[in-house]
């Protein structure tokens, strides 16, 4: 009987691991517009404003890569929009960012004069252990699905424990 509990017991801390894998949200910058040049005044603020990022978390940045980049900087060098000095730069057009950290994260476009009109976003990560049970991200493009694998899988991977757990306390 105690070998059973402590079956139990390993497989409840199984199954609240891999409900951790899959609280991680994936926010889609700038909503349905993109990483772009919004017009009229308007800018990243709000976007950022609006949602609330913990370590884990992804960003999906979708531009044209014609006209736009990436580009991960400092504090000092995002108040006046210098991208020559970048921690990392993106240019893939579809650029998935893990927040790998909480703190400040700080990003601009790097061609000249997008910063300016706006192309900057400034987001505060907060720490996995202040997460909520229940994240509400950004409603996601159809493209952004493969970043959701991960998701998907600890799911498939939860039912499969949970349809193996009474084998498994059949032979305790």
């Amino acid at each position: 009987m105690a070998l059973a509990k402590r079956g139990v017991v390993f497989f409840m801390m199984i199954m609240v691991a891999l409900r951790g894998l899959s609280m991680a949200a994936v926010y889609k910058v700038g909503d349905s517009a993109g990483w772009t040049i919004l017009g009229n005044g308007q800018d990243y603020h709000d976007w950022a404003a609006t949602n609330k990022f913990f370590v884990g978390d992804t960003l999906f940045f979708e531009y044209n890569t014609q006209f736009h980049n990436v580009k991960q900087v400092n504090v000092e060098d995002f108040k006046s929009c210098n991208p020559d000095n970048p921690i990392a730069t993106y240019v893939d057009g579809s650029d998935n960012i893990t927040l790998k950290s909480s703190g400040e994260y700080y990003f601009l476009c790097g061609f000249p004069g997008h910063c300016q009109a706006g192309m900057k976003l400034h987001i505060t990560v907060n720490s996995a252990a202040n997460s909520p049970q229940n994240p509400t991200p950004t409603p996601l493009a159809s493209n952004v699905a493969p970043s959701l694998h991960a998701s998907k899988l600890s799911c498939v991977v939860m039912v499969v424990a949970a349809a193996t757990l009474p084998f498994f306390l059949l032979l305790v």
